[in-house]
């Protein structure tokens, strides 16, 4: 059969999806980006970026304009392809709970669009068995289709990096499958790894968990030396100044986003909530707002004192504001203190953000809520809590 794409990515407009569409692109691949979020297709076939990416504007403009790289809004565009990739979110409910049924039923409801032949590729990160249950799915719908589970492993801003660099895991039930998503898979990158299915799907979980607790570890022992008036960052350059078993404790600082928390929260419901660890580190990462609120009661009259909050986005150089912690800092906040102001020179989604000189100028108070590197040459005239070091005069609340 000829088909008049290599791939189809579906979500493919996504922070996820864009730029594995760009870098397939880039490599030579006809490309083509399935997304119901017109204004973001829009956007994408004007080879403007939606968001945030370092390095990806550049190949963007030149993919598009060399037609490798197209976005659409009409399903149709799932059956051209002999590669579709699947890469939509997979959040958990408001009781913490996952949905293994949400892929499943996403690809059910294009089913109708699928074609004999194609390498049906999962790039979402799933509940444990949701590959399985896909194959079932296939197999009921009559489909001649080979499926295959490669999890993403980029960080956000990194993509255009790490996609190149970074090896790939693949994971099929047949080696034909195997076979097909390691080839596609090696067009980017030189190293690809096997493993089974289920083994892919705990890979990728274990790895957001393992960086949300070793945050959690950081926070935790923020919290105690703070506690007893000692910086932790003095101490952290104590332990890890040309110390090679300890330099990847990290900086205190919140820890939020739409994978850590998320994924941490969906082992936990796998292993039956049994996941003391992964508790405690959710306890202690979403906790954090909390406990610098309490510090600053103690210490300030807060009703009477409008507070500024500098960045909003989840993590430092993003305009991405899922799940951020700021936001749930600026809610608390709001409840103690006169007034709070908050800014972000990267977020364009919030209305209610105000330059950063309001800030400056109006506040009694101020806090880092995203160590964007702009903020680092500021020199605040009130009290400031830093607890990234951007102003290098420590983390002490």
């Amino acid at each position: 059969m000829t088909w008049k794409h290599d791939v189809v990515i579906v979500g493919g407009c996504g922070h996820v999806g864009l730029p594995l569409g760009i870098a397939f692109a880039e490599r030579g691949l006809r490309v083509a980006l399935y997304d119901t979020n017109e204004v973001a297709v829009a956007r994408v076939n004007r080879a403007e970026l939606p968001f945030m990416e370092s390095g990806a504007a550049e190949v963007l403009r030149s993919t598009v304009a060399s037609g490798r790289l197209e976005a659409t809004s009409d399903a149709a565009a799932i059956s051209s392809a002999e590669t579709v990739t699947v890469v939509i979110g997979t959040p958990i409910d408001k009781h913490l709970n996952p949905d293994p049924q949400g892929v499943p039923a996403a690809i059910e409801a294009i089913s109708d669009r699928l074609r004999d032949g194609q390498l049906l590729l999962l790039r979402s990160t799933v509940y444990p068995g949701v590959t399985a249950l896909v194959e079932r799915l296939v197999q009921r719908l009559g489909l001649e289709i080979d499926v295959a589970f490669c999890p993403e492993r980029i960080a956000e801003g990194n993509a255009m990096k790490e996609l190149y660099s970074l090896p790939q895991i693949v994971s099929a039930r047949t080696d034909q499958a195997s076979e097909r998503a390691a080839r596609f898979f090696s067009i980017l990158t030189s190293q690809v790894i096997r493993v089974l299915p289920e083994e892919a799907e705990l890979a990728k979980l274990f790895t957001n968990v393992w960086r949300y607790i070793k945050f959690a570890t950081a926070n935790q022992l923020f919290m105690i030396a703070n506690d007893f008036g000692l910086d932790y960052e003095r101490i952290r350059a104590a332990v890890t100044t040309d110390y090679p078993r300890a330099a990847d404790l990290p900086g205190a600082g919140f820890t939020a986003g739409p994978c850590l928390f998320k994924d941490t929260m969906q082992l936990a419901a796998f292993n039956n909530n049994n996941f003391t660890l992964g508790h405690a580190s959710m306890m202690i990462n979403e906790g954090l707002p909390l406990y610098i609120c309490a510090r600053l009661e103690k210490q300030y009259d807060l009703q009477s004192m409008t507070v500024g909050i500098l960045g909003m986005a989840f993590k430092a150089e993003s305009d991405d504001v899922r799940s951020s912690l700021a936001y749930k800092l600026k809610r608390i906040l709001k409840f103690k203190a006169a007034r709070v102001l908050c800014s972000d020179p990267y977020v364009s989604s919030d209305e209610d953000l105000v330059p950063l000189e309001e800030v400056l100028e109006h506040s009694d108070l101020l806090l880092f809520g995203a160590p964007h590197r702009a903020y680092a040459g500021l020199q605040p005239q009130v009290p400031t809590v830093d607890i990234y070091n951007l102003l290098g005069q420590g983390v002490l609340v």
